[in-house]
């Protein structure tokens, strides 16, 4: 059956966001907030993002017209009874979405598939609270959800294949790439992002560059396209925070570095002045931290099932515009390379090995 209404509960960035992509692709969308006033916001933010695909002739006016009137705000989380999706976008904070699945498994009809729009929370903790979880599942939307074509596919513990196989369909006929995950914290991509950019905190914090030197290093290190302080400075410090101290439960690598707890807490962006030139063997260090810290994940992960090396590389590309995806870039770099860049990480905060770092230097052999 196609899904051809969706509720989406959250109207800030993300839910106005994954609401514009929707209703570009012909889906009915309510969209619900506590405060009204934010969904009315979320369908100006529609329109002005329409107006814009227009100017630059990437729409015609009368289909901006007709995917602004598929976005109904409605105040009455009862509007989303008939809908055939739902997904919550609110705040990352685990008792508030629980919540909230509570009062949906008393509102919604037996139909409805459910997702969670969380990034770093674990998907079969949330399911616990749905009266039915086999239909409960993950759709993790990137930012700007208006564009980035990546979402990432969580099934708990408790859900039907059916239902897994019917939203990746959906991810496909609205134009994104579904990557299909295993429950963990962080999931593929934030399981690996979240310590690179805190790595970076690391690096600020030891006096080891400044933020714009971190930044040029990065763009190096991993092909980025921005570097860590920028990219947090868009999605705000206080949201990577958040995520960070998410995955704070996988062990003492994960924990939060000083300055991403102060800058995080306070919601104020990094100061990111000029970089000028970096000394070569101090451009050298914060590379090989950079990459020892995306590479440690990955290879945790790995050793975890979450995701393949594809899927991992794919939303490196794509979701984070990486042009060195890391199980591609540890390829090219080969064992005894990458050993040389994790094993001092291991050693700092007492973490073991990874076993996928035997498989380095053939990743993607196979595929």
């Amino acid at each position: 059956m196609e899904i051809a209404t969706v509720g989406i509960i959250g109207a800030g960035t993300m839910g106005a966001g994954i609401a514009t992509s929707l209703a570009q692709t012909g889906r009915q969308v309510r969209i619900h907030d506590i405060d009204p006033r934010r969904s009315e916001q979320a369908l100006g933010e529609a329109r002005r993002f329409y107006a814009r695909a227009v100017e630059r002739g990437r729409m015609t006016a009368e289909a901006a017209e007709e995917a602004a009137a598929r976005i109904t705000p409605v105040s009455d989380l009862a509007a989303m009874a008939s809908c055939d999706l739902v997904i919550e976008a609110v705040f990352e904070d685990f008792h508030l979405k629980a919540r909230l699945f509570e009062t949906l498994s008393t509102i919604l009809d037996g139909h409805t598939l459910v997702a969670t729009n969380t990034s770093c929370l674990r998907v079969s903790d949330l399911q616990e609270h749905m009266d039915e979880p086999s239909r409960f599942l993950g759709l993790h939307y990137f930012s700007p959800a208006q564009i980035n074509p990546v979402v990432e596919v969580v099934s708990g513990k408790a859900t039907a294949a059916a239902v897994v196989e019917r939203a990746m369909r959906f991810c496909r006929d609205t134009g994104k790439l579904p990557l299909r995950c295993r429950d963990q914290y962080g999931f593929a991509i934030n399981r690996f992002f979240c310590p690179y950019t805190n790595e970076a905190a690391r690096l600020l914090d030891e006096g080891l560059g400044t933020t714009a030197e971190i930044d040029l290093v990065a763009k190096e290190a991993v092909g980025a396209a921005a570097g860590p302080f920028f990219v947090m400075n868009i999605i705000k410090p206080r949201i990577n925070l958040h995520a960070i101290r998410n995955l704070g439960r996988l062990g003492p690598f994960y924990a939060p570095a000083a300055s991403m707890i102060e800058h995080g807490e306070a919601d104020r962006p990094f100061a990111i002045g000029e970089a000028g030139s970096i000394e070569p063997q101090r451009a050298a260090v914060m590379r090989d931290r950079l990459r020892a810290a995306t590479f440690l994940p990955v290879l945790q992960e790995l050793d975890e099932e979450v995701a393949g090396p594809a899927d991992i590389d794919t939303g490196a590309r794509e979701a984070l515009r990486f042009a060195k995806p890391p199980c591609a870039l540890m390829d090219e770099l080969g064992r005894e390379e990458v050993e040389r860049l994790l094993l001092p990480l291991c050693e700092r905060y007492g973490a073991t090995p990874p076993r996928s770092l035997a498989r380095v230097g053939r990743l993607h052999a196979g595929e």
